[in-house]
This record gives structure tokens, C-alpha cells and sequence, in this order.
């Protein structure tokens, strides 16, 4: 009986000393120190596997509310630049903007232990998660890009163009969005909006994005993005990439041509899914929700 009664008490004493360890690590973490960055902020929406999502230049994380709430079944981490769509410049006074704000998501990752999530990035957040795929392909498991090459120099300076060559002329792409007046910029941004989003309803959140966001900081970031070349990287990436892509308007050459050059560009990539979506502006979420919600969703469950 005594034999018993000890096993009893022991067991007994194994069990709570369990518990408080359970709780003393959920207490842990509940008061750990959040992720700290004067480059990005990120919020999460949601349960389940971990996705990172990353706006555009001059963007925020409203880009994907329709996508957020069409896909449960994931925790998003949605990640807003310093310097766009009203938030303080913070680390993004100056110096280059997008690169290193890679390698603060990069960072965040793994501060907050996520295994290996998913990336999907739109426009300047496609070339981020180019970026973060080449640079770190360890820490995510896939990358999809909407609408974005690696290379944006060539829309530029075409075919011939190289992150050298191309310098000049992004040069005097600064030069003019520096000169411009409040009103010009004002009256721009509706109009680069309006040419980026077929769906009316949709322009004015893009827009009060556009205008609230520090003129310096986006100038940066758009220079930035016309003179990197991400093609010598890509043979680095090792996670299946998924490319969707649309045509505007304003270049007006064959399908198969205009396809060439997305083909072309992403050659490098050992895994890859080029996906043309037709009948889209550059905002591929709100032109064709229900094409890029099925996308995302095919993209999440491989």
C-alpha cells in the first residue's frame, strides 16, 4: 500500500510540475517582446498555416482584404512599408527602401519562428519576395509574384537595357517626380491608379493610398526598382515560384511576344508556374477577384 501511495504522489507531482511548465511557456510567449522595425509594421489576420503578404510601392495591406477574407484557413502576416499609404517614414528616410526592407521581413520571419511560410508579394512586393526567396530560400517553402519582373529596367530602356545602362534614365524619372507640384503629383497618382485598376469602385482606396504616402520614400523606392536587376539571382531560388502577370494596354504587341518576355525573364527559376490573366489591369486582386482567388488558393494547398 505504501509502494502505492508514493507512485500515486509521485505521478501526482509529475503531472503539476508539467502543468506549470506547460504554462510558464504559454506565459512566455504571451509576454514576449513583440517584433520591432522602423521599416515595416505587420499585422496577423487569421489561424493556420503562415502566409506573408507584401503590397506594392505606395501601398497598403487593404490590397488583399478580399482575398484575406475569400481564403480562410491561414494566419496572414501583412506587412506595411514605412513611408507608404500614411505611416511614417521611420528607417526608410532614406538610402534604398526595398532591399532592406527584405531583409526586415526576412528578420521577422524568423524572430516570430514561423516555419517556412508562404510569400505572395504584389508589384514592388513581388520584387521583395524575389529577393527573399534568393537571398534566404530557407526560410519560405513558395513564392508567388503578381505582376512584377525581376528586371523593371527593361520596360524602360528596352531590350538592351541593363542595370548599368538604365541609370540615366531612371535618373530622370527622379528628377521629374521630384519637380513635380503637390497638384501635379495629386492629379498623377489618380491617373497612374486609373490605368492600374480596370474596377471603378476600387481606384479610390488606391489612390488615398498613393497621396498619403511620403513623396521622398516613394521617389527612393521607384528609382530603386527601375535600376535593380534581379536575373543574375534567380538560379538561387530553390522554392516553387508562381508568376501571375498581365499585359497593359500601353504595350500594344502581339500575346506571344509580350509572353516571350516574362518567360525570358524568369528563366532562371528551376521551379516555376507562369500564369497570364487576361482581361486585368496591374491590380490583379481587384480586376479578376475570383481568377486570383483560385490562383492563391491552388498556389497555398500544394
Amino acid at each position: 500500500m505504501r509502494a502505492a501511495t508514493l507512485l500515486r504522489r509521485f505521478t501526482l507531482k509529475a503531472v503539476c510540475a508539467g502543468a506549470a511548465l506547460t504554462l510558464l511557456g504559454a506565459s512566455a510567449a504571451a509576454f514576449a517582446a513583440p517584433f520591432e522595425s522602423t521599416r515595416i509594421t505587420v499585422r496577423t489576420e487569421g489561424a493556420g498555416p503562415d502566409v506573408v503578404l507584401i503590397p506594392g510601392l505606395n501601398s497598403s495591406p487593404r490590397v488583399w482584404t478580399e482575398m484575406v477574407a475569400a481564403v480562410p484557413g491561414y494566419r496572414y502576416h501583412l506587412v506595411q512599408v514605412s513611408g507608404f499609404a500614411g505611416q511614417p517614414k521611420g528607417g526608410n528616410a532614406e538610402g534604398t527602401v526595398a532591399a532592406p526592407v527584405a531583409e526586415e521581413i526576412d528578420r521577422y520571419i524568423k524572430e516570430s519562428g514561423l516555419k517556412q511560410p508562404a510569400v505572395i508579394g504584389h508589384s514592388m512586393g513581388g520584387t521583395i519576395g524575389m529577393m527573399l526567396a534568393a537571398r534566404h530560400p530557407a526560410d519560405l517553402s513558395r513564392l508567388m509574384v503578381v505582376d512584377m519582373v525581376p528586371f523593371l529596367g527593361v520596360f524602360f530602356g528596352g531590350p538592351g537595357a541593363n542595370a548599368a545602362n538604365i541609370v540615366p534614365v531612371a535618373d530622370r524619372i527622379e528628377a521629374g517626380m521630384r519637380a513635380a507640384t503637390p497638384d501635379d503629383r495629386s492629379k498623377r497618382a489618380v491617373a497612374t491608379i486609373n490605368s492600374m485598376v480596370d474596377t471603378e469602385s476600387m481606384r479610390a482606396g488606391a489612390i488615398e493610398d498613393s497621396q498619403r504616402s511620403d513623396v521622398d520614400v516613394g521617389t527612393r523606392a521607384y528609382r530603386e526598382l527601375i535600376v535593380t536587376d534581379l536575373g543574375p539571382e534567380l538560379s538561387k531560388i530553390s522554392v516553387p515560384v508562381t508568376v501571375l502577370y498581365i499585359q497593359p494596354k500601353y504595350v500594344p504587341v502581339p500575346a506571344e511576344q509580350f509572353d516571350a518576355v516574362y518567360k525570358g525573364a524568369f528563366a532562371p527559376v528551376q521551379k516555376l508556374a507562369l500564369k497570364r490573366v487576361n482581361d486585368s489591369a496591374h491590380f490583379i486582386m481587384w480586376d479578376q477577384p475570383a481568377r486570383f482567388q483560385a490562383e492563391v488558393k491552388e498556389f497555398l494547398a500544394r
